[in-house]
C-alpha cells in the first residue's frame, strides 16, 4: 500500500524529481534505459502487483509461425522515426498480409511516457495502435509541452482526437492501480527480454537492436523461410 500511495492521481501519477526525457542522443539509433530517471526505476517491485490483467497489444495474425515484439517508448525519438516510416513497411509486407504476429510492449523510463500509455490503452485493444499513431505524430509537441500539467493536456487532445469523451480519459488518467501495475509489468518484460534500449525488437524470440527496415525484413524472411 506503501508503494501505491506514492501514485498521486492526475497529472501527477509518479512522485518523481526527474521525469523529462534525455535530449542528448549522441547520434545513437536507440534510446538507451541505462541512468534513465523514471517510472519504472525504484517506484515498485514486480512482485508486488498481480499483471495478469495487463494484456499484450497485437496486430497481424495470431497464429502466424513468426512473431516479432516491438518494445518501444511513447518519449523515444527514435521509436517515432520507426513508427513514421519503417513501421509501416513492416505492417504492409507482413502484417496486414498475415504473415507475422505483431506485438507492441511499452517501455517507462519516464513519467510521460507512462501517461502516454495510459492513454493509448484507454481506448482498448480496438484503438490502441490507432491512439499510439497519433501520440508519435503528436510527440515533438507534447512530449515538450513543459510542465506535467502541459503534457498531460496535450495528451488529453490527443485522447479527444481519438473520440474519447473527458470522463473516460479522466479516469484511464487517474487510475492509480492501473498505473503501478503496468510499470510492474514494464520491470517483468525487460528482466526476462534483457531490454536496455528503445526501440528493441524480439524475432521469433532473438533480441534486436534497431536496424534499417531492409535488414528486419531480411530477418523475417528467413524466419518465414526456416
Amino acid at each position: 500500500m506503501q508503494r501505491r500511495n506514492m501514485i498521486l492521481g492526475g497529472f501527477a501519477l509518479l512522485g518523481l524529481g526527474g521525469w523529462a526525457l534525455t535530449s542528448n542522443m549522441g547520434g545513437r539509433n536507440t534510446t538507451d534505459l541505462t541512468n534513465l530517471p523514471g517510472a519504472a526505476n525504484a517506484q515498485t517491485t514486480s512482485g508486488d502487483f498481480d499483471t495478469s490483467g495487463i494484456s499484450d497489444m497485437v496486430l497481424g495474425n495470431p497464429d502466424a509461425e513468426v512473431t516479432v515484439v516491438e518494445y518501444a517508448s511513447f518519449t523515444c525519438p527514435h521509436c517515432a522515426a520507426f513508427h513514421s516510416g519503417p513501421f509501416k513497411q513492416l505492417k504492409a509486407d507482413f502484417i496486414d498480409t498475415g504473415k507475422i504476429k505483431f506485438v507492441y510492449r511499452e517501455v517507462y523510463f519516464d513519467r510521460p511516457g507512462l501517461w502516454a500509455s495510459m492513454i493509448a490503452r484507454c481506448g482498448g485493444q480496438e484503438k490502441f495502435f490507432g491512439i499510439t499513431d497519433l501520440i508519435y505524430k503528436g510527440q515533438s509537441n507534447w512530449a515538450r509541452a513543459g510542465e506535467p500539467a502541459a503534457i498531460v493536456n496535450e495528451l488529453r487532445k490527443i485522447a479527444r482526437l481519438a473520440g474519447m469523451d473527458n470522463e473516460t480519459i479522466e479516469a484511464c488518467l487517474q487510475d492509480a492501480d492501473k498505473a503501478q501495475t503496468l510499470v510492474a509489468w514494464f520491470e517483468e518484460n525487460k528482466n526476462r527480454d534483457n531490454i536496455t534500449s528503445t526501440p528493441s525488437f524480439l524475432i521469433n524470440g532473438t533480441k534486436q537492436s534497431n536496424m534499417a527496415y531492409g535488414d528486419m525484413k531480411a530477418l523475417i524472411e528467413a524466419e518465414l523461410e526456416s
